[in-house]
């Protein structure tokens, strides 16, 4: 086995690839964090798009739908169950009456139903929304030109307000045919 000896005087190679300085350090991390602080706009308007146009749209489309199937479950001929409240009760209401209105900005009075938060049936007069209300139902019936067995339903759910400052508020409709004598 064979020794190296190095005496005091002889000259000791440099390496100058033991690791960052601490300049260095500041300078990349500093460099890191401005790309940082610019891409942040992007993921608060990702999480507010998510929000508005994913979940808020998903529970509007769900309410809209809710409705929708509470609506088909009377029969074509009847003009007085009260479809506000769930289950619909016997009289009160319009029924399956012509009549309503599927613009959310003018209900239609006994047309019109509103949600809080959780998606719970909120107690209306006529068509003055409850205070903590957060999403609006409104339905129309209507014949279809030229025939006197076939109704188009249309219900409308919409959200309050939208996440965030930017952006639409979402709303949803959808449309059903209901036929006589089902």
């Amino acid at each position: 086995m064979t020794r190296l000896h190095y005496s005091r005087n002889a000259a000791m190679p440099r390496c100058h690839d033991r690791g960052f300085s601490l300049l260095e350090t500041v300078i990349a991390i500093s460099l890191l964090m401005i790309v940082s602080l610019g891409l942040l706009p992007l993921g608060v308007i990702a999480t507010t798009t998510t929000e508005n146009q994913g979940h808020l749209m998903a529970r509007t489309t769900e309410y809209a739908q809710d409705k929708m199937e509470q609506l088909l479950a009377l029969s074509f001929g009847d003009v007085t169950s009260d479809t506000r409240a769930f289950p619909a009760t016997d009289t009160g209401g319009t029924g399956l009456a012509v009549g309503g209105s599927s613009d959310p900005a003018a209900p239609a009075a006994n047309y019109v139903d509103y949600l809080d938060v959780n998606g719970s049936l909120l107690a209306a007069v006529g068509t003055t929304a409850p205070a903590n209300w957060y999403y609006k139902r409104v339905w129309r019936v209507q014949l279809v030109t030229g025939s006197t067995t076939l109704k188009r339903i249309s219900v409308t759910a919409k959200v309050k307000s939208a996440v965030g400052s930017s952006g639409r508020i979402p709303e949803a409709t959808v449309t059903s045919l209901k036929t006589f004598p089902f």
